[in-house]
């Protein structure tokens, strides 16, 4: 499936940006190296170096060369990374040189295979990767970066050692058998084997399934700054996530938090304030986030003050959101009389050519009305499944628990293997019941040999086709 005899390069960097990484590693690096940057670098020195990469005949331009050597290094190998300011043509010219001295493309996910296949991650954690560099929100980010740190490894090693240890002395006791010399009892072997068996059961309970966090919709807080984004938010998730100020751009960052709908759960994120013309680079920081954060949400909520006495500052700042779908909230409603409301209702569906929802997060106004519309439009907009309602008809927040703190992240895979493991188990309990010895020891190898392929041992090429095909080219 890998060559690990070649030397691979590819790019490595998003391609939306100036600064550019090629990255190469395998048996040539430093001789490539050599050819393509000066200064000459040291073969067996490691490190940084400034110096300048060698485009073509007439082409040089400055770069950092990042050389890491075997097997000190993301895939154990020697490996260099190129950074550069460079535009697709130059970076294309760059690489097909690279080509011509022999190297070849990287695959997709082939920097993190060969780290795999090299021994210095396990299988798990190679997956965790991939969903790292996939992960659009702070919560996929979590549950990724719980696969990367290797808890679920250390749990199953644990379980792995205690079916061996029951699995020798069983097997002990088969090849003493004509001498009658019992090594562990029935009785004994059994509640050990019932204790494994809880341990993986309870691994599986108190496992967060990263699918369903993938799965999660992701809502926005849109809308200018002081329009009421951050008292929204932490009225929907019934805490102070976000700070709540009269002062203008009080948030800079995107802050998120899970919410229970009736129906279905989501992901809610408090974007910057949007603004027409940024006036800093802090101004243009945050923007970009929330901008980029809004594209990617199913949903937006887009609120807007009704309590001012003109929205053309809002009117310019719609036009920044490109929503799949817009959820138009008129907020602070508090802040104007009963009799005022249907007016200024009216103004806003004439200037924006939609109705509003009028809520209020002091007075709690309209929120139950919001949340049954977002309910409804995640459910519609996803074609997912309803839910049997709960007993509450309000908004009810979703709490985050140390569960969430302390669970190991499981992938449906990983899932899948467990299962099988405890499967395993519960036939080798029944079968040492009846004095099978044999057929125990056997579906205990099995169970060992489940739990050892969400590490590395015995995994074919095709498991590691469906991890690493889902990579992108450069990781």
């Amino acid at each position: 499936m890998y060559q690990l005899s070649d030397t691979i390069a590819a790019v490595s960097s998003p391609g939306s940006g100036q600064r550019v990484i090629i990255r190469v590693t395998g048996p040539e690096t430093i001789s490539l190296c050599r050819q393509i940057f000066t200064p000459t670098i040291e073969k067996d020195k490691a490190g940084l170096v400034a110096g300048s990469v060698i485009i073509d005949d007439e082409l040089k331009i400055d770069a950092v060369l990042y050389l890491f050597l075997a097997p000190h290094s993301y895939t154990a190998e020697t490996l260099a990374e190129f950074h550069l300011d460079a535009n697709k043509s130059i970076t294309e010219q760059l690489l097909s040189s690279l080509f011509a001295k022999g190297l070849r493309m990287a695959g997709p996910g082939e920097f993190t295979a060969r780290s795999y296949l090299n021994g210095k991650i396990d299988l798990a954690q190679a997956e965790a990767v991939g969903e790292i560099i996939s992960s659009s929100n702070k919560f996929q980010l979590d549950a990724a970066e719980k696969l990367l740190a290797g808890r679920l490894t250390e749990k199953t090693a644990n379980i792995q050692s205690a079916i061996i240890d029951c699995l020798s002395l069983i097997e002990a006791g088969l090849d003493f058998s004509q001498q009658d010399i019992e090594f562990i009892s029935t009785v004994q072997a059994t509640e050990r084997l019932l204790e494994i068996k809880s341990k993986l059961r309870q691994l599986l309970a108190d496992s967060i399934s990263y699918e369903s966090v993938i799965d999660l919709p992701a809502v926005g807080i849109a809308g200018s700054p002081n329009a009421g984004k951050s008292s929204l938010l932490n009225k929907l998730l019934g805490k102070e996530r976000s700070i709540v100020s009269n002062q203008r751009k009080t948030t800079r960052d995107v802050l998120g938090g899970l919410v229970t709908l009736d129906k279905c759960k989501c992901v809610l994120f408090d974007c910057a304030g949007l603004i027409k013309k940024p006036e800093n680079i802090l101004d243009e920081l945050a923007q970009t986030a929330a901008v980029e954060t809004l594209r990617n949400s199913l949903v937006v909520m887009f609120c807007v003050d009704v309590s001012k006495s003109e929205w053309a500052e809002d009117v310019e700042i719609r036009k920044l959101i490109d929503a799949k779908f817009l959820i138009p909230i008129a907020t602070k409603t508090d802040l104007i009389t009963k009799e005022e409301l249907p007016g200024k209702s009216q103004k806003l569906k004439d200037i924006f050519g939609a109705d509003f929802l009028p809520v209020s997060t002091e007075t709690g106004g309209g929120m139950e009305s919001l949340c049954r519309e977002l309910d409804d439009k995640i459910i519609e907009l996803t074609n997912a499944p309803t839910a049997k309602p709960r007993v509450q008809t309000s908004c009810t927040p979703y709490k985050t628990t140390s569960v969430w703190q302390n669970a190991v992240a499981l992938t449906a895979r990983h899932k899948q293997v467990v299962t099988e493991a405890i499967d395993n188990i519960t036939e080798a309990v029944d079968e040492l019941k009846t004095g099978n010895d044999e057929v125990t020891a056997m579906l205990l190898r099995a169970a060992y040999q489940s739990l050892a392929n969400i590490e590395h041992e015995h995994v074919d090429e095709k498991i590691l086709e469906n991890i690493f095909s889902n990579f992108c080219i450069g990781k």
